[in-house]
């Protein structure tokens, strides 16, 4: 569900090689734009001039370029929600919250709250980027120097008249077979980083990937965490604003970014409609952990629900960022595992040559 004065917007991005390239405000830069925005429009600077003053004060050339078009946009007699819902560079929960924001007359309020949400992003993007740089760099290092070797040993071969030593055992020797191991296996993490960008990018992929991931054991706990973190959050900050429940549901289950929360709206949304209770239906979808929807139940029959998810938010996100942490250990894990794996296999090859070698020395004798 969208406000009913938003204009439409596709929810399925098509899989292209467009998709690579987001036009969407970096979560940093927005998040100061939001926080800059709230500031003047608290401070009763007019729409206008506050948006001409983000757009002089921000370096970012997609933000504001997004804030000259809007702009004009108000300009020309077009409302701010209406005008930010029809731009891509701005999420989608952007758009639908700040149309809430001003139905409701809390656009300073809301904006101070997104800048929070998409500061929260940051954090956790720059934690699991600082937590799997080890592992990564682990792995490409034992890319490099399997390479080294089949370009050495190919080298040493080659000066020596002798055979090439295949390490690997799958005709790699010398530098032909060096570009044509980089090329596997680069090219292989290529194809999966492109392939999870196009999903990324598109909501009907993700909501059939998704499901999948949430059952895998380590990774299925660390998604969720966040998604709840981002629904109790979202759920939170539109049931303060007089917003519909279904309308609520709708826009906090597609806060989460996840395919399998966001798949389910079309149940959770109808079952609020027909009469339903919160926790039911949010217990319908086999998504939210028991814990959860009795938290959701009691706060609920006390009338707060915002506050209590409120309060739970922080707490489910301190959860997401354990559990991406213990994610990235066993990811260390499994590539030193992987790394080890190799190095027996070369030393065993290798031992296998010599011996041959030895043999076949000792049998022309």
């Amino acid at each position: 569900m969208r406000p009913d004065n938003l204009p439409f917007r596709r929810l399925d991005s098509p899989l292209s090689t467009a998709a690579l390239f987001s036009p969407q405000i970096p979560n940093r830069p927005l998040a100061d734009l939001c926080r800059n925005l709230a500031t003047m429009l608290d401070a009763g600077v007019p729409i206008l001039t506050a948006l001409r003053t983000a757009a002089r004060n921000t370096s970012h050339p997609k933000a504001k370029a997004a804030l000259q078009a809007i702009d004009t946009d108000l300009q020309r007699g077009e409302d701010f929600a209406s005008s930010v819902a029809g731009r891509e560079e701005f999420p989608p929960l952007a758009g639908e919250m700040i149309a809430v924001a001003e139905q409701t007359g809390q656009l300073p309020e809301i904006l101070k709250h997104l800048a929070e949400h998409y500061d929260n992003l940051v954090k956790m993007r720059r934690v699991f980027i600082g937590a799997i740089a080890w592992p990564v760099f682990q792995l490409v290092a034992a890319i490099l120097i399997i390479a080294l070797l089949i370009l050495i040993l190919g080298w040493i071969a080659a000066v020596q008249g002798g055979d090439s030593i295949d390490i690997l055992g799958w005709g790699l020797v010398g530098p032909s077979g060096a570009i044509l191991w980089l090329t596997m296996t680069f090219g292989t993490i290529a194809v999966l980083f492109i392939g999870f960008k196009l999903v990324s990018a598109n909501d009907a992929a993700k909501r059939k990937l998704d499901p999948i991931l949430l059952k895998i054991p380590a990774v299925g706990g660390c998604l969720r965490s966040f998604a709840l973190a981002r629904f109790s959050w979202a759920l939170a900050l539109t049931q303060q604003t007089g917003m519909g429940l279904d309308k609520c549901l709708d826009t906090s289950l597609r806060a989460t970014s996840n395919g399998a929360f966001a798949g389910e709206i079309p149940r959770v949304v109808a079952m609020v409609r027909s009469g339903e209770e919160l926790p039911v239906a949010l217990a319908a979808t086999g998504l939210f952990p028991e814990t959860y929807i009795q938290t959701v139940e009691v706060a609920d029959t006390s009338g707060t629900i915002p506050e209590t998810l409120e309060r739970l938010s922080p707490k489910l996100e301190a959860d997401a960022r354990r559990s991406l942490a213990a994610l990235v250990i066993a990811s260390g894990v499994g590539i030193w595992l992987i790394v080890a794996a190799f190095i027996i296999f070369l030393i065993l090859s290798l031992a296998s040559f010599y011996i041959g070698m030895i043999n076949d020395a000792a049998k022309g004798l």
